[in-house]
């Protein structure tokens, strides 16, 4: 079943440059799905397009079944979204802002509880959810954007560049997250630059050149013999 599709998606800036050019993606329950491609290719404006930050006219994007157009919240209710760089508000401490998130989504308080300790021992955060979130690295800024995404258990989690500032058992913690997620029926969507990760991480993969989707399928079918690396190099026509 899809828990993301979308359908001949563009999206044109200053009237006539298509950032995002008829774009079709198909993700199932389960999938980890890789969005690769050069900076300023389309990654970041289709995933904004997907979690309904970035407004678009043409074609249709549905998650879970609802229409991101026409059922917006149905949409945001089932869907988190991290971006590259996650704005929080540094005037609370990282225990209010996930308290915060949870209100959003009406979770209940044992049940917020008990998901934000599980999840803040995992990226071993738990000792700082205390202090103001103005006295933390980015790295930890990101350890709280993620558990703020995973705190109301989305059918679609959708990333952008998720493991920059993420130290490497952290890292490791949210692969495991994603596997986790997946085996109860949710799908991960996430751009990255880092290609073996992907290439592990992922069962498919789609890659973006210019706003076009230049191949896609699954990791299996598109690698072979070759690593994605040497794929996106001949994809993109620099090989």
């Amino acid at each position: 079943m899809s828990v993301l599709k979308v359908e001949n998606y563009s999206k044109i800036y200053s009237g006539t440059k298509k950032a995002a050019d008829n774009i079709s993606l198909d993700v199932e329950s389960g999938d980890i799905y890789g969005f690769i491609g050069h900076n300023g290719a389309g990654k970041s404006t289709t995933i904004r397009a997907i979690v309904g930050v970035l407004d678009f006219t043409d074609g249709e994007i549905y998650i879970d079944g609802h229409s991101v157009k026409k059922e917006p919240l149905e949409c945001k209710k089932i869907t988190a979204y991290i971006p590259d760089n996650p704005d929080l508000y540094e005037n609370l401490t990282g225990l209010q802002y996930l308290d915060f998130i949870a209100d959003v989504f009406d979770i209940d308080s044992d049940v917020r509880q008990a998901r934000i300790k599980e999840y803040a021992d995992k990226l071993e955060i738990t000792d700082a959810l205390s202090d103001p979130i103005s006295s933390y690295s980015h790295g930890m800024k990101q350890k709280v954007a993620i558990i703020s995404a995973l705190i109301h258990e989305p059918k679609l989690l959708v990333m952008d560049e998720p493991f920059v500032g993420l130290d490497p058992k952290a890292a490791y913690m949210l692969k495991e997250i994603m596997h986790d997620m997946c085996k109860k029926g949710s799908a991960v969507f996430f751009s990255t630059h880092v290609l073996d990760v992907a290439e592990k991480l992922c069962n498919k993969v789609a890659i973006i050149k210019e706003g076009k989707i230049i191949t896609q399928g699954t990791m299996e079918d598109l690698v072979g013999d070759k690593s994605l690396e040497e794929v996106f190099l001949e994809g993109v026509n620099i090989a």
